[in-house]
């Protein structure tokens, strides 16, 4: 079933729809509990790998947009963004937020960026938090570009869809492995 499920991504990642539905996906994913873009971002790839670079680029302005969108929810209507973190289970979002910033810096937005962690707990804490909106976008500019365009040029090379398929169900059950060691690891840091 779940590589009937990846056949069929890969032929709706060829559509014309692809592209727009990627780029909402990409600032949905930023604001709100959502799928990550990179789901739609890899099969494109993988289906046109000469648009690479450009499929990247779109997923990333898509994901900085949705960025700047929760960061203003955070900023302007705090009630909303911190709505929006207890209906998504991640209520004290802002606490581990201010406790990662004051621990790391800056760098606590690169880092939440790379992980497979949601998004949007980065976009809203930051919003809430009143952090720096030229700082907060430069970062989220170079966390979302490198892990997006880090996984279109993995992707686009030439044995890349061969070895996917070949490998499909241990690769698949690395990702999750990898998920749940990065949300594990997160709250026993207090992070998530």
């Amino acid at each position: 079933m779940l590589r009937a499920l990846y056949a069929r991504v890969l032929l709706l990642a060829a559509t014309p729809y692809a592209l727009p539905t990627m780029a909402g996906v990409a600032v949905i994913e930023a604001t709100f509990p959502f799928v990550p873009p990179d789901l739609m971002l890899m099969p494109m790839v993988l289906a046109r790998r000469e648009r690479a670079w450009f499929y990247a680029g779109v997923c990333t302005a898509g994901s900085v947009t949705g960025g700047m969108i929760g960061y203003a929810i955070g900023f302007f209507l705090a009630s909303v963004a911190t709505r929006i973190l207890a209906l998504s289970g991640h209520a004290h979002a802002l606490g581990a937020f201010q406790a990662w910033f004051a621990y790391w810096g800056p760098a606590v937005i690169l880092i939440k960026g790379l992980l497979p962690v949601p998004y949007m707990l980065v976009t809203l804490a930051s919003g809430l938090a009143h952090f720096s909106f030229p700082v907060f976008v430069a970062l989220s500019i170079v966390t979302r570009g490198g892990r997006f365009f880090l996984e279109a040029a993995l992707l686009q090379h030439p044995k890349a869809k061969a070895v996917i398929d070949r490998y499909f169900y241990a690769l698949a059950a690395a990702g999750v492995v990898l998920i749940i060691t990065a949300f594990v690891l997160l709250r026993l840091l207090g992070a998530g």
